[in-house]
């Protein structure tokens, strides 16, 4: 099972591999079961539910596989800045610029893992790995100086890892990234109260012990950001992204069939449970 927060890294990576052996792969990431390694097999057939969760997952990664390309094709991005970036292999397995940097940020031992199961081969773009505790204020502020100090048009994604830190801790992020003028773009992924009480009753537990409590699920969504510097610019519905790419939860017609019964604003609160957030730097607010 899940023993530190790093084995949520090879969890995922499970269902990655999973969608890369389909024929008809929405994306393709051949790294992924060589990083999940037995370890993260183990921790998916262990877990309660564990195989449920891939679509949401797998919905997840392909949907920020285009808001990044999409960002670095037409919105200038100069740099990448993945934090707590896992065991993503983006920087190997994406369509990238030769110019552009990617700059991995991660805890020691996941760094060095996924390092040394991808010796020998080749990222796309200018790539850097950065070992650092995103949650020591004066260690993030110092690595987000130099880093908003040596791009232009910066790019910074943080897959899977805001529903495991406190809301003052999200907070601090957001006004710790939004004091640096190039860091102009933001993409998470982004859960409901709703959500977060149906993950607590399905692999809550499983997480806690692994100190990787679910704790981060504002009410007022994307809003939560505004008061620190940031502006929505995109917001994608996970459950009706699920349906454009078809790869919705096994069940999902009996939701699409009681939702079709619901007044619009109770509709709209089903589709908004989860989604992918895309946001700018907003000048007027931070100068």
């Amino acid at each position: 099972m899940i023993e530190n927060i790093s084995d949520t890294a090879r969890w995922v990576a499970v269902y990655r591999a999973m969608e890369t052996e389909r024929p008809d792969a929405i994306f393709r990431d051949p790294y992924a079961r060589r990083l999940a390694g037995p370890r993260g097999e183990a921790i998916v057939r262990e877990m309660r539910r564990g195989y449920d969760a891939a679509w949401a997952m797998i919905v997840r990664t392909a949907v920020f596989d285009e808001i990044i390309t999409a960002a670095i094709a037409t919105r200038g991005v100069d740099m990448v800045v993945n934090l707590a970036a896992g065991l993503d292999a983006r920087p190997w397995r994406l369509s990238l610029p030769p110019a552009l940097r990617w700059v991995d940020v991660d805890l020691p031992d996941i760094l060095r893992y996924k390092t040394e199961s991808l010796a020998g081969e080749v990222p796309r773009c200018r790539y850097e790995a950065v070992a650092a505790d995103l949650t020591d204020g004066a260690v993030r502020r110092a690595l987000f100086a130099r880093l908003g100090g040596e791009a232009t048009n910066i790019l910074v994604v943080s897959e899977g890892l805001l529903i495991y830190l406190t809301p003052a801790q999200v907070a601090e992020l957001a006004a710790d990234l939004a004091r640096e003028r190039t860091m102009r773009w933001w993409l998470f992924d982004l859960a409901n109260p709703r959500l977060l009480r149906w993950m607590e009753r399905s692999w809550g537990r499983a997480a806690a012990r692994g100190n990787a409590p679910f704790r981060f699920a504002p009410a007022e969504g994307p809003d939560f950001f505004r008061p620190f510097g940031w502006r929505l610019v995109e917001f994608r519905s996970s459950m009706l992204e699920a349906r454009r790419l078809r790869r919705e939860m096994r069940g999902a017609w009996v939701w699409r069939s009681i939702a079709r019964m619901m007044p619009a604003s109770k509709r709209r609160e089903m589709e908004r449970m989860s989604g992918i957030v895309l946001l700018e730097r907003d000048r007027a607010a931070t100068g």
